[in-house]
């Protein structure tokens, strides 16, 4: 078998999947911790078109909340905070015990600290001008 390497930005959801399940599983054997539970909360309307969302892994008695984003109209009116209270809630039933996520100093960080996250780590100058900021809470 002759193996090479392919960069494909915009490759299939199916591969992406594939690798994302080969860690998963990796992880999970290598821990003996097989209760991977992903959480997909969306914002539609009423004709069932996509406004936003959040997506969330548990696994190790962690949640990872991965992405929230919402349309520019939707914000400020309380769907961020129901979003992570529904996720929270969720990995509470899960058994997780924490939660950590990630955000941009041009994003979300005091939204995050009002719902009692704190921040852990800092990248500064990622983007050059800007700090990537690592944040947990104790569910």
């Amino acid at each position: 078998m002759e193996i090479h390497i392919s960069s494909e930005p915009t490759a299939a959801n199916a591969d992406v999947d594939f690798i994302e399940n080969g860690i998963n599983e990796y992880n999970m054997a290598a821990t003996g911790d097989r209760n991977y539970h992903p959480i997909k909360l969306f914002l539609r309307d009423e004709n069932g078109q996509l406004h936003g969302g959040l997506i969330a892994h548990l696994w190790g008695s962690w949640m990872y909340i991965e992405l929230v984003w919402m349309e520019e109209s939707l914000r400020g009116h309380d769907y961020g905070t129901q979003l992570i209270q529904m996720a929270e809630a969720e990995a509470r039933i899960q058994g997780c015990r924490n939660c950590h996520l990630d955000t941009y100093s041009f994003q979300a960080r005091p939204f995050y600290e009002k719902l009692g996250y704190q921040v852990y780590a800092e990248l500064p100058d990622y983007p050059p001008g800007y700090t990537r900021y690592y944040l947990r809470k104790v569910l």
